[in-house]
Formats: structure tokens, C-alpha cells, sequence
């Protein structure tokens, strides 16, 4: 029962007329929105230019980098990453339009094109001067936040004295607008299996792996843990628990874990014969979540007998749209309100200097081997060593 279970968020009539109102053309503190994403290849020439951007001034041997582009290559040589980016490009333009504030949204990567100084150069020549990035990563660590927040500065100095002021958005693990449509996909992949069956089906809840050097200096772990928390009370999933996935550094440096497939097998051996496993560190169905998930988990699970429902990431769900335009409006608008379900607080909106340090890596090895820079497909998503 290897399948991806996908819930269209229903959208919110409350939310019918909105751009009839006075404040949806109030002024703005931004002239613009920036997507800002990890960026992914779009054929099969472009995945080791690509790969190099990625590896650029990390200690990965070439046969390693050729071993990663062979999982591109089994899809073909592209990521999903562009055309789920451009998806979602075009449903937020329709939602800033229909509820505003009505501005231009660009898009910009870190790795691959649109890449962010070629993004910011094309927003500085329409005279944009300030604007409010959306990154597509909902929780804290170097690789998922401060890296990307490096990233623009690195681009506006390329650019010059002309590139535009970029404000990053706050992160959303706990938005009512990330977590119910969320919690609508887990409830769905639960309702695959029998009705009797459905209390005793576990939730392996899928993040991606750091460093522990990563995890120990941000707040990635807790905030996982509350927002599958929330989805699984909101799912009805009695179960769960969150694992993660695409490690991708030497055996040496110790990683978050326990590792998915390990989980997979833990459980099989206690007898576990079905299970749901939940993306939630990931937004879109990208190469991560169709290799490491969908090709090595459910071959894992075939293999062992077990059935697994793969739950959807939430994508272009008219709720977690929606929830982007309310984080923009907050900043663009000065709003009061912070919505946020939980335990937790909403996270801040201008991350404190000492947020999220970069993780101390290992000395390069004497051998040429690789020292702590990322050497899978995960590499490719999110930092080249972390979420995105």
C-alpha cells in the first residue's frame, strides 16, 4: 500500500471579499515578496553544476558526487523542487492579489537558477527597494534559517549598493495554517487502512537529519516535536513518533536519529505490519521525500512486509497559502498578531545576532576523505547539510 495521500486544505469562506476591504490596499513597509529556496536541477546536465554549487568549498570526493547525481539521474535528472516552487509562486501571487497587500513576488535560490543575486539584480532594476522573503523551511537550525539570511546578504553585497533590503519571515512550525492541512494529509493516509486497524497504525513523523552540533545551538528539535505533536492530536493518531532522514555526513559525526529505515525495522521487529510516514520537515514532495521516502523507505517496507501510507506535505493547500499571505501582511502591515497554536510561542520576527550558529565542522581528513560536508542527495534540499 506504497502511496502519497494528498488533502486539499478546503479554503476559508470567512475569507470571501477580503479584497473589497479598505486594508487590503493599505500601505505597505515592503515594495515586494522574495520566495527564497534551495534550488534544484532542471535536466541531466545541469545536476553536477549544480551538485559543485551545492559542495562548493566542502571536502566531498568527485566519486561521491557522482554517486549522489545517480539519484537525480533515477528521476531523470530533475528535481521537483522548480516546478512545486513555481506552483506555489503562482498561488501566492493569486492569493496576494485576491486579499492583498497586492505585491510583485519574486523568486530567487540559493544553488540554482533563478539563483538569489540574479533575483536581486531584476528587482533592483524594477526600483524595488525593500522586501519580505518567505523561505521554504518552517523551523530553526543554521542550515533551515540563518544560512538562507547569509545567502541574501551574500547576494545584495554582489549586487551592489543598488540591491534592495530583504527581511526574512518568521519560521511557522506551529501556524494553525502549516499544521491543519498538514493534520488533514495524516488523517487521510490513516484512513487507507480498515477502521478497526486505524487506532494501532504508528505516525513516523520525517525531518531532516543535522549535525548534532546543528540541533544543539537552535531550537529545531523542540519545535519538530511540537508541531508533529499537534498534528498528531489534530489527526487522530494515537501513535507517533519523529524520526528523520538524508543524513549525509561521515559516520564519525554524530547526526540526529534515529534514522527512518532503522525506525522501520525497530518496529517491524515489535511486530508492526502498517504504518504512515509524515514528511513534516519538508513542505513539498522534493527529492528527498521522493527518493529517500518514497524509493528507499517503501522498498524497505516491501521488503519486509509492511504496509505504508506516505502522507502528502502540505504544498499548495489553499490553508498554508493562505498562512503565507497572513505572514507577509503581519510585516508588510505592522500587525498586532502573532498566531500560533500550542505550547510554543510564536517564533520571532528578526532573529537575535547569536540565533542559529553555523555548526563547527571536523578537520579535514589526512586521506582526502570527506570531514562533515554533506554527501547524499540531502545535500541537495536543504543546506547541504540541514533542512530547508
Amino acid at each position: 500500500m506504497q502511496e502519497t495521500i494528498a488533502v486539499p486544505s478546503p479554503s476559508d469562506d470567512s475569507r470571501a471579499g477580503d479584497s473589497d476591504r479598505p486594508e487590503a490596499d493599505r500601505p505597505s513597509a515592503y515594495d515586494a515578496v522574495i520566495l527564497v529556496s534551495f534550488g534544484g536541477p532542471d535536466g541531466p546536465d545541469d545536476v553536477m553544476p549544480f551538485l559543485e554549487n551545492v559542495l562548493r568549498g566542502r571536502n566531498v570526493p568527485r566519486e561521491r558526487m557522482l554517486e549522489v547525481a545517480e539519484h537525480y539521474h533515477h528521476f531523470g535528472g530533475k528535481s521537483p523542487i522548480n516546478e512545486q516552487n513555481r506552483a506555489l509562486l503562482a498561488a501566492l501571487r493569486t492569493e496576494l492579489d485576491r486579499r492583498g497587500p497586492g505585491l510583485p513576488v519574486y523568486w530567487g535560490n540559493r544553488n540554482w537558477h533563478p539563483l538569489l543575486p540574479d533575483t536581486l539584480r531584476e528587482m533592483a532594476a524594477a526600483g524595488i527597494k525593500r522586501a519580505i522573503a518567505f523561505v521554504t523551511s518552517g523551523f530553526s537550525c543554521y542550515s533551515g534559517c540563518r544560512q538562507y539570511r547569509e545567502n541574501i546578504a551574500a547576494a545584495r553585497e554582489a549586487v551592489g549598493p543598488t540591491a534592495p533590503e530583504v527581511d526574512k519571515i518568521r519560521v511557522f512550525f506551529n501556524h494553525p495554517g502549516f499544521v491543519e492541512p498538514m493534520a488533514a494529509n495524516v488523517r487521510q493516509a490513516l484512513d487507507r487502512f480498515p477502521a478497526g486497524d486505524r487506532a494501532a497504525v504508528p505516525v513516523l513523523f520525517t525531518a531532516h537529519s543535522i549535525p548534532m552540533s546543528m540541533a544543539e545551538t537552535s531550537r529545531y528539535v523542540p519545535q519538530l516535536e511540537e508541531s508533529s505533536r499537534l498534528v498528531a492530536e489534530r489527526a487522530g493518531a494515537a501513535t507517533w513518533k519523529l524520526v528523520f532522514q538524508s543524513r549525509s555526513g561521515p559516520p564519525s559525526q554524530p547526526w540526529l536519529e534515529p534514522d527512518v529505515c532503522d525506525e522501520i525495522r525497530a518496529r517491524h521487529a515489535a511486530g508492526t505490519r502498517q504504518l504512515v510516514v509524515a514528511p513534516i520537515g519538508f513542505i513539498s514532495d522534493h527529492m528527498e521525500v521522493l527518493y529517500d521516502l518514497d524509493t528507499e523507505a517503501a522498498d524497505l517496507c516491501r521488503e519486509l512486509g509492511i504496509d505504508m501510507v506516505r502522507a502528502a506535505t502540505v504544498g499548495t493547500a489553499p490553508a498554508f497559502i493562505g498562512m503565507v499571505r497572513d505572514l507577509i501582511a503581519e510585516r508588510a502591515w505592522g500587525l498586532p498578531a502573532r498566531p500560533a497554536i500550542g505550547l510554543l510561542p510564536a517564533n520571532h520576527d528578526v532573529c537575535p545576532l547569536d540565533c542559529c550558529p553555523a555548526p563547527v565542522r571536523p578537520a579535514a581528513r589526512p586521506t582526502g576523505g570527506p570531514a562533515g560536508g554533506p554527501a547524499s542527495v540531502a545535500a541537495a534540499r536543504p543546506s547541504g547539510s540541514g533542512p530547508a
